[in-house]
């Protein structure tokens, strides 16, 4: 049984996720990832396959399908 590593809920639901990962510096945006995801706090869980998955992609030579722009602020107080 899957406990939530966050709150401990063990309610998740299924669900295709984007996800950000910095690498040297560089943010990188994977979409559609299988994950599941906590009904209490929102954490999103990744299988272990799945994470591998990931990381053989984000260290290979594989072409992005597109590039974005996004916008940046600094957070102040």
């Amino acid at each position: 049984m899957l406990n939530c590593h966050n709150c401990g809920s063990d309610k998740f639901t299924e669900e295709l996720v984007n996800e950000t990962f910095e690498i040297e510096g560089k943010l990188i945006l994977v979409e559609g990832i299988p994950a599941k995801v906590c009904s209490r706090c929102g954490e999103i869980t990744f299988s272990s396959e799945t994470a591998e998955n990931i990381r053989l992609m984000l260290n290979s030579n594989q072409k992005s399908q597109r590039k974005i722009e996004i916008d940046v602020f600094a957070f102040s107080a």
